[in-house]
């Protein structure tokens, strides 16, 4: 089998040795004929660090970049990063040049707008996220989405980004939609004249049944009734029609599961976005007939990761209603809340496991019970807060600063580094020691949890988290005569451990995969 031991020069290591399978381990049998859904990929955001770390000096912001999305590896076959394959863009409302007077305390969430007073592209705007994006590309991100909190300042009601002194309805102008439209226009034109980078989605609303967007949120955000998003989907469905734009429109980015199915914090003209956006009966709200607004909902899980109930509960709910009306599903921001109380809520960076693990038990239950496409972070960068994937130190006036990571980061990896666009998740099936199925035997969530995958050029993945406090060995194998072995890496707590490759074991080895800890298998011929 296949073991890890402590060393006191080199960390963890693996070694091979020879056993026979007892009834303490799990074996996992991977099903090459039963193929479940495609992945479009894994990603974050770059709100709203990016604006600063992105003028910072090169040997802070490329390190950065190299750590969010290349996949090339070092002299010893380490990843230096965790290859996303979705970057999120902000488009910004304009709150910036407002200073104080956008109701928004922090200059870190203050936006410009890339469109000036004259309606034409400022190619001298947004310049930290667009560095970020051109970055992204050149190590080979391919699908770029761009959202909205909220619609830009030159045409809100109350001359905000924020919905400050105003009820649950679209913080826009009468009769604006198609002006706002053709500001994201300009915004995908210039972005693809000036930097090279085409948005591949522009999604206009985004928490648009959140409840903190009612009041007036100390960031950019507008409440939207269901009607209203659809009325924008339209207007922006038509102008890109016009400008023959081959960008798609995303809708909704729901704020909470419950939101898509059913009400929760909200009342019916904000709930059931599913049914009320791809059902044809929903005639006000209807937008499937839109020839460029894909049959797929963008949604968010924050608030639905606990108790551990509902983490399943709720997202089998979730696939029944996307399945009921055939929606694909993309995941696309969460971060750590204060009622994830398992790690102390989102309060306080945390480098560790700790977090790391819970977050990939939800990356699991999104791919395994929600059908998700795609999976992605709320910010790359944070500051004190459970909200980034590295976490940036700067000056007082934000110009300069440092960036360090964190096993969040490595931990997305498993998943953004191994499983590239176009694979597809694979079945498998949990077996004890008589070769009988045991059922949900690949989903413990306070101990295994694995997923299966292969990619376009053929190749074999699979992750499996150990989230108990104690070793566990399991066994893996796929009935495929090409594969001889697979490729480990691990992820735990030891500063090393970050997507750290061992030695190859043959298909159908029995391993060991230490406590607390994420191992990515990569077959290998």
């Amino acid at each position: 089998m296949l073991r890890i031991a402590s060393c006191a020069l080199c960390g963890a290591f693996l070694t091979t040795m020879v056993a026979q399978v007892r009834p303490d381990v799990a074996c996992f049998e991977i099903n090459p004929q039963e193929r479940l859904q495609p992945i479009d990929g894994f990603g974050a955001s770059d709100a709203w660090s990016m604006q600063y770390v992105g003028t910072w000096d090169d040997s802070v912001r490329i390190r950065v970049a190299d750590w969010l999305f290349s996949t090339s590896t070092d002299t010893q076959g380490r990843p230096l990063g965790i290859g996303l394959s979705i970057w999120r863009f902000n488009i910004g409302a304009g709150s910036h040049p407002q200073g104080e007077h956008s109701g928004i305390g922090s200059p870190w969430m203050r936006t410009e707008s890339l469109v000036d007073a004259n309606g034409a592209f400022d190619p001298t705007r947004q310049k930290g996220q667009r560095w970020f994006l051109r970055q992204a590309k050149a190590r080979g991100v391919e699908t770029f989405v761009g959202f909205f909190n909220s619609p830009p300042v030159c045409y809100t009601e109350n001359g905000l980004a924020t919905n400050t002194g105003r009820g649950g309805t679209l913080n826009l102008k009468p009769s604006h939609e198609v002006d706002f439209a053709r500001f994201a226009a300009q915004v995908v034109e210039g972005l693809e004249r000036h930097d090279g980078i085409r948005l591949d989605y522009v999604c206009p609303v985004n928490e648009p049944d959140g409840h903190w967007n009612w009041t007036g949120p100390k960031q950019e955000g507008s409440p939207a009734t269901n009607r209203e998003v659809a009325r924008l989907a339209r207007a922006f469905s038509q102008v890109f029609s016009e400008k023959k734009l081959n960008t798609q429109i995303l809708v909704n980015e729901s704020s909470d599961y419950r939101c898509m199915f059913s009400t929760h914090m909200t009342d019916w003209q904000r709930g059931y976005a599913i049914q009320s956006l791809f059902c044809p009966d929903s005639t006000e709200t209807y937008v499937g007939d839109l020839p460029n607004v894909p049959r797929l909902m963008a949604g968010h899980s924050y608030w639905t990761n606990t108790p551990l109930g509902a983490l399943r509960g709720i997202r089998m709910q979730l696939k029944d209603t996307l399945d009921k009306y055939g929606v694909e599903f993309w995941q696309t921001e969460t971060c750590i809340m204060s009622n994830d109380e398992e790690i102390g809520g989102g309060g306080g960076f945390d480098r560790t496991m700790k977090t790391a693990l819970y977050v990939a038990r939800i990356i699991h239950h999104d791919l395994v019970y929600a059908g998700a496409r795609s999976w992605q972070w709320w910010r790359a960068v944070g500051g004190d807060y459970k909200d980034g994937l590295l976490r940036e130190f700067s000056s007082h006036d934000g110009m300069e600063g440092h960036v360090v990571d964190s096993k969040l980061l490595w931990a997305l990896g498993n998943y953004s580094r191994f499983v590239r666009p176009g694979a597809v998740r694979m079945g498998v099936k949990a077996l004890d020691r008589e070769g009988r199925t045991i059922a949900e035997g690949d989903t413990d969530p306070k101990g295994l949890m694995c997923t299966a995958f292969r990619n376009a050029d053929k190749k074999w993945v699979m992750v499996v988290l150990n989230y108990a406090e104690d070793d566990r060995k399991i066994r893996i194998h796929v009935k495929d005569r090409k594969l001889k072995t697979w490729q480990p890496y691990l992820t735990a707590e030891e500063a090393a451990e970050n997507l750290q490759p061992h030695p190859a074991v043959g298909n159908g080895d029995t391993v060991m995969v230490p406590a607390r800890s994420i191992v990515t298998f990569v077959g290998c011929q």
